[in-house]
């Protein structure tokens, strides 16, 4: 079964667990015109950070077509375990952005990948000397997820004309049920979730990448795409 048709059948059953807005309650916040640039500006973004861990690993990224859904905030967790499926653990870099656009990125991992991505970084015999085997694969996880996060979130804010700032990344592993920020899972909260799955066609590792923008940033965000999409009006 291709990725595409798991994907499908993974976001419908999400939407069966009811955990996306219904369209007519989508339509009122961020109209379908609105999602159909945020998405192709995702894009270009996500090549953005496909582009940028190949300079520093050589390696190629395959990014699946982004898509862009409005959830409950109150849902984010079971949206996760949704995704990932149930039982296994996983690791995530976490990274919170600041600008206009504001909220937190998430590149979720399996809970192996660390040490599966260490080689790609150079000599693993080099690598692990002197240091402790899960700090050479945390550092791995971390390098991955800050090139990917920073590359493709600076690249969204650049086309919305927002500069963005950063917090340290951070590496959480554990089950995907405490794996989401409890600020985030505010239930009258409503997050925009951006999302894309890759995989690295040279090694067996694959995950995906979401960002969750805050709801203060919805206002902001319509207008910068009010205006991207104005040039390329009559």
């Amino acid at each position: 079964m291709s990725e595409a048709i798991i994907s499908e059948i993974k976001l419908a059953n999400a939407a069966e667990l009811d955990l996306f807005l219904s369209e007519e309650s989508q339509q009122r916040i961020m109209s379908a015109d609105e999602r159909d640039t945020l998405q192709e500006m995702m894009n270009i973004a996500f090549g953005r950070a496909a582009a940028s861990l190949a300079e520093v690993i050589s390696i190629f990224v395959s990014l699946s077509v982004p898509c862009v859904q409005l959830l409950k905030g109150e849902k984010l967790t079971v949206y996760l375990e949704q995704m990932v499926g149930p039982g296994p653990e996983i690791s995530i870099v976490e990274e919170r952005f600041y600008g206009k656009m504001e909220g937190s990125a998430f590149l979720v991992f399996p809970a192996d990948a660390g040490g599966q991505l260490v080689p790609l970084f150079g000599d693993e015999e080099t690598l692990y000397e002197g240091e402790a085997r899960e700090e050479v694969e945390r550092d791995a996880l971390l390098t991955t997820g800050g090139i990917l996060i920073g590359a493709c979130v600076g690249k969204l804010a650049e086309l919305l004309g927002d500069q963005v700032s950063y917090s340290p990344a951070k590496l959480v592993a554990k089950t995907q049920g405490k794996a989401i920020p409890a600020a985030l899972c505010n239930p009258d909260a409503v997050a925009i979730v951006l999302k894309t799955d890759f995989s690295f066609r040279e090694e067996s590792v694959q995950g995906f990448l979401f960002l969750v923008t805050s709801q203060e940033s919805i206002g902001w965000l319509k207008e910068a795409l009010a205006g991207f999409l104005s040039q390329y009006e009559g």
